[in-house]
């Protein structure tokens, strides 16, 4: 998976319903933890956007050291923890049937956490404004032809827009 080169992809009108698919799943196995639900974010959570065909996930816990306890669970649905802004998030990845690319990705936040309003004030301005999709849109297709093999580098790219989202919204990215 870390060898593919980043692909972003027409929108595809399937991943509203992959998102709920795998909602359903979580909201079983993530039950004695689970607080503020389970959240479709990233874009494929944008109505018509050019995406990386993957299902960003954000779900909210009561008590992130409690809830450590949901590894094993997630485990048994091939969740695989992928360390990632330890100490705000517990994340996840999916891999395919195959295991040749990433399916999901998944994290697990209290919902008072600067990455649970983050991830969801980013969203919905995109949701809410046609002329931001456009932008972000062309911004992830020309980073991922300038670095089809540097997800680093292409992730670096876009963290000006998206502060600037996040300002109009009246927040600054944290650490928490």
């Amino acid at each position: 998976m870390a060898d593919e080169p980043i692909a972003v992809i027409s929108y595809d009108p399937d991943w509203p319903r992959r998102f709920e698919q795998e909602r359903l799943l979580l909201e079983r196995v993530l039950a004695p933890w689970l607080d503020g639900g389970i959240h479709h974010v990233g874009s494929t959570a944008i109505p018509g956007i050019a995406a990386k065909p993957v299902i960003d996930m954000i779900a909210g816990v009561r008590d992130f050291e409690e809830a450590r306890a949901a590894f094993a669970p997630l485990r048994e649905e091939s969740y695989h923890y992928a360390p990632h802004r330890p100490g705000i998030a517990h994340h996840f990845s999916k891999p395919s049937p195959r295991l040749s690319t990433l399916t999901h990705n998944l994290h697990l936040t209290e919902p008072e956490s600067d990455l649970w309003r983050e991830r969801l004030a980013f969203r919905d301005a995109l949701r809410g404004d046609p002329g931001l999709v456009d932008e972000y849109q062309a911004l992830k297709v020309r980073l991922a032809e300038e670095h089809s093999h540097d997800v680093g580098a292409y992730t670096a790219g876009k963290r000006e827009f998206v502060v600037r989202v996040l300002a109009t919204a009246g927040l600054q990215p944290g650490r928490r």
